[in-house]
């Protein structure tokens, strides 16, 4: 059986990124903002989600960036986030998002079962973690517990792990270590060197100095004990901070880079 607990832009348009209209459903129905970085992936979750009469899908977005400005926008009830996304993933789009809408709930949605990943996405500030061959059934129920304020695990995490102790761990601060003991702009930061991004193209996408992307690289790295940029990406990989595909490209990077310089 699942378990749930008791415990707490306009987005640029392009045809990747939509934002539907208002709805003739009633005023009770729970607002929902579907975050995927695959199309095909949002549409099916539109498609089953409007099929719910309680559920209204107020817009889909591709990526973390543009999450977190429709959520300022538009202020939905619940957010069904991916994990894994290129350029701001979800677990940091998820931190933002609590800060800017605490009544916002976030449940992460994810292609496969992972303890460190479900620890920090409840160290995030989510409410739910789903995964991706779960029923609509199962992820209609999800987005109705942690709309009424409770945790909602899928039953396929339940199978492996205690939960009551998963989130136990999660809320020690004693145990807040690795990427909790980075800062919101160093848990980009590394995101986009894992992703290969070099200290210019991280302080364009940032709008910061290379100098300061120097300074957070090695503020990561003390804390991360990490000794290279391969160490980072490996990191990065451990955590599901980025896409295997993206990590592998990043990697071909430092190689040729450190061909060059030999």
């Amino acid at each position: 059986m699942p378990s749930t607990t008791n415990p707490g832009r306009t987005p640029s348009v392009t045809t990747q990124s939509t934002v539907t209209g208002a709805s003739a459903r009633g005023s009770h129905a729970i607002r929902v903002l579907l975050v995927d970085d695959h199309a095909v992936i949002r549409q099916a979750l539109e498609m089953l989600l409007q099929s719910q009469a309680e559920l209204e899908v107020i817009g889909d977005v591709e990526n973390g960036r543009e999450a977190v400005q429709a959520v300022e926008r538009l202020r939905p009830d619940v957010v069904l986030m991916d994990v894994v996304m290129p350029g701001l993933n979800g677990l940091e789009a998820t931190r933002q998002i609590r800060k800017i809408a605490p009544a916002t709930k976030v449940v992460m949605l994810s292609g496969f079962v992972d303890e460190d990943q479900l620890l920090e996405s409840i160290r995030a500030g989510a409410s739910g973690y789903i995964i991706k061959k779960s029923d609509i059934t199962e992820l209609v129920l999800a987005i109705q517990t942690v709309n009424r304020g409770n945790h909602y695990f899928s039953s396929h995490l339940s199978e492996s792990f205690d939960l009551a102790d998963v989130l136990y761990q999660a809320k020690r601060p004693d145990h807040r270590t690795g990427l909790d003991a980075l800062t919101p702009r160093e848990r980009e930061v590394l995101q986009l060197i894992a992703e290969g991004y070099t200290n210019q193209k991280i302080a364009n996408e940032l709008f910061i100095s290379v100098k300061t992307v120097e300074a957070h690289k090695a503020h990561i790295m003390a804390k991360l004990h990490a000794r290279n940029r391969t160490d980072l990406i490996r990191y990065a990989i451990r955590k599901g901070i980025v896409m295997l595909e993206s990590a592998e490209q990043a990697q071909e990077i430092v190689t040729a880079q450190a061909k060059a310089a030999g």
